[in-house]
């Protein structure tokens, strides 16, 4: 099938000047399926899945579509051997360079068993992820692998942590400040309360001969009413993430035990496995020499480590750069992520 010659630097820039922000992904979702080799196998909105090959795929490649809000860094430009702008990193490159291989891929005539899965909605709370709706078509069911190009400085990041965002509250009695002893200071109540929390050293956790770290950390706080109340209320809020390993249960049992039964859980990302023994894993690794590292950080890979399949985190980006002002990835880190990527499709 003929097609555009390959330059996945060019085409990192042409998704770069894209504005898609999280919730406003329309238009580079139909550049996406406009330059495509082929028509979308599915599609739901700003969601496009492409089944190539025999099915199960062996190989899914998948990569959203949004960025965080711009920060004088949109629209992008390519010097020096550099894509810049807002979303370069994370992750037009990656998506460029999955674009860039499905023409290789077409251009070849390949029989590779390969899906490209492009999303939106990332970049904010999982519970606006589109991805369960399209789990639930099945498409996926007996994959050998799935490799979301998160930024990882072409690293293979195995597993990731979960993540629990979660509330205390100290209650008090307001009172007159002339007279303080006829209140209860929910300042003073969570100033005793925090303080098993605060500072509260990391706990590693090896994984599949790997290392993790757990953490916990003070976010944010609120509370007083005005500069001569006794303040009756303070919330705190608390992220907790956690080494892959743990149940949803067996995480949110931990946090109780450091931070207080008191604790209120607002939301959870699970972790997901570490899949280290993946025949496809060791094989990518191979292909490049890459780095087998684990993912200190919470990406999609947990949604599809949830139905049971092994996920990895494999891209182009640089992890220094993503949501940074200065956003920018290497073209030869783009350049390698597609190469060694297209022979792992066609293994």
């Amino acid at each position: 099938m003929p097609g555009p010659d390959p330059d996945v630097a060019a085409r990192t820039l042409a998704l770069v000047d894209i504005h898609s922000p999280s919730g406003g992904e329309q238009e580079i979702a139909e550049y996406v399926a406009s330059e495509l080799p082929w028509p979308p196998t599915w599609r739901d909105g700003e969601t496009l899945w492409y089944a190539i090959g025999p099915s199960p795929p062996q190989v899914v490649l998948a990569g959203h579509l949004d960025t965080v809000p711009s920060n004088g860094n949109f629209p992008g430009r390519r010097a020096d051997g550099v894509v810049h702008g807002l979303g370069a990193s994370d992750m037009k490159g990656g998506v460029a360079v999955m674009m860039e291989l499905a023409w290789a891929l077409a251009r070849a005539g390949s029989a590779a068993s390969a899906g490209f899965l492009f999303f939106p909605r990332e970049e904010i709370a999982v519970e606006h992820s589109p991805l369960p709706t399209f789990f639930a078509t099945g498409a996926l069911d007996g994959a050998g692998l799935v490799v979301v190009l998160e930024p990882t400085d072409n690293e293979i990041q195995v597993g990731c942590v979960g993540n629990v965002n979660a509330r205390l509250r100290f209650k008090g009695r307001s009172a007159h400040t002339a007279r303080p002893w006829l209140g209860v200071n929910a300042i003073e109540l969570a100033v005793d309360g925090l303080a098993r929390i605060a500072g509260l050293p990391p706990h590693d956790v090896e994984v599949g001969g790997l290392p993790f770290r757990e953490v916990l950390s003070l976010t944010r706080i609120s509370g007083g009413r005005a500069d001569n109340v006794v303040p009756d209320l303070v919330e705190a809020s608390l992220n907790f993430r956690y080494a892959p390993g743990r149940s949803r249960d067996d995480a949110e049992a931990r946090l109780r035990e450091l931070a207080g039964e008191g604790v209120e859980i607002v939301s959870h990302s699970p972790a997901a496995s570490v899949a280290v023994d993946n025949p496809l894993v060791r094989r990518l690794r191979e292909i490049g020499g890459f780095a087998l590292t684990p993912k200190q950080a919470w990406t999609p890979v947990a949604q599809f480590a949830e139905l049971g399949l092994d996920a990895v985190n494999f891209g182009p980006g640089a992890t220094r750069f993503a949501h940074a002002q200065d956003e920018q990835v290497d073209v030869a880190a783009l350049e390698r992520s597609l190469d060694a990527l297209r022979v792992l499709l066609n293994t």
